[in-house]
């Protein structure tokens, strides 16, 4: 269970290590395994995050028959901050949108190894909801292209495709052209706190998170904004028809632009789509309370089990 403070105590649910993904980074990973696996997610959290603020909703996963695999992302959480076990080159907002997408496709190749005949899903939250996005539809040559062909479907929960009050242009030009100079000079990139969710508990759980540092790294926010704007520009357009793709936005989200998801979901050229917005929903669905984190997650988790059983997507194919 999590606690107040954002740390986990000890938990039969999943099983931690420690594991080198590329470039010899060791990244901190949670896996939780289902006692009748149907099938395996690989899941992307968002900026400034880690792994331990989805406990509950992972566990729910196992119980439906979905083995869950999580990583804190590089440059995050513990990959980031524990002085123990990190990378001796590992720093805080220490990333980019190429290390990124190549680690999402070291962690998929992973679990299709550790998890031999069982259906593989991609999913991502915020940041790591356009970097999942990013990854359907950039992946366009060998060997990127196989490692997409690998997947079942792709679920993003109110991705980064835009702001929903995004900067101005001025300060984002100059901002880039310093990300050139100083790629890892971090800055302040604060989120409000009552921007996340409904629930005050949940939003004051994120404000004492000791792995929670409102920073980024110049070079990691001008990637993960400008990559978003990408992929309504025209990367849109290499979305492959046969994998099938979720996304799950709350419509009055002050965080990231429940507009910029729709347009980009209308944009893609997917035989199996589904949009499901949720009204009143914030940022984070996974802590909106009266029982909306509940709807959410069984959202997810019927979508899942629904292509498990019609055997769609790319890897239906090989």
């Amino acid at each position: 269970m999590t606690t107040p403070s954002g740390e986990s105590t000890p938990s039969a649910v999943y099983n931690e290590a420690w594991l080198p993904g590329p470039s010899s980074t060791q990244f901190y990973t949670r896996t939780y395994p289902s006692s009748d696996s149907r099938a395996v997610l690989v899941f992307v959290h968002g900026f400034a995050e880690h792994v331990g603020r989805y406990e509950w909703a992972h566990a729910e996963y196992a119980k439906r028959g979905i083995t869950v695999f999580t990583y804190d992302q590089r440059g995050f959480g513990r990959t980031a901050l524990d002085k123990e076990k990190k990378s001796k080159e590992s720093a805080y907002g220490k990333t980019s949108r190429v290390e990124q997408l190549r680690d999402i496709e070291w962690w998929v190749k992973h679990v299709r190894r550790e998890f031999q005949g069982l259906p593989v899903f991609l999913m991502g939250h915020s940041m790591g909801g356009g970097l999942v996005l990013a990854f359907g539809t950039r992946t366009t040559a060998p060997p990127e292209r196989e490692t997409l062909s690998l997947l079942t479907g792709v679920i993003a929960s109110s991705p980064l495709v835009q702001q929903t009050y995004p900067a101005s242009k001025i300060l984002r030009y100059i901002g880039g052209k310093a990300s050139t100079l100083f790629p890892h000079l971090l800055i302040d990139a604060p989120v409000p706190v009552e921007d996340l969710s409904h629930d005050p508990l949940a939003n004051l759980a994120s404000v004492n998170d000791p792995w929670i540092i409102q920073k980024g790294s110049l070079k990691g926010l001008h990637d993960m904004l400008s990559g978003g704007e990408q992929l309504l520009a025209g990367d849109y357009k290499h979305w492959s028809r046969n994998l099938p793709l979720l996304v799950v936005h709350g419509d009055v989200d002050r965080v990231t632009s429940f507009k910029a998801s729709k347009e980009f979901f209308d944009k893609v050229d997917a035989e199996d789509k589904t949009f499901t917005p949720f009204e009143g929903g914030f940022h984070e669905l996974v802590h909106e309370p009266d029982g909306v984190k509940e709807k959410f997650v069984e959202c997810c988790i019927s979508w899942v089990l629904k292509h498990v059983e019609t055997g769609s997507g790319p890897a239906s194919k090989l």
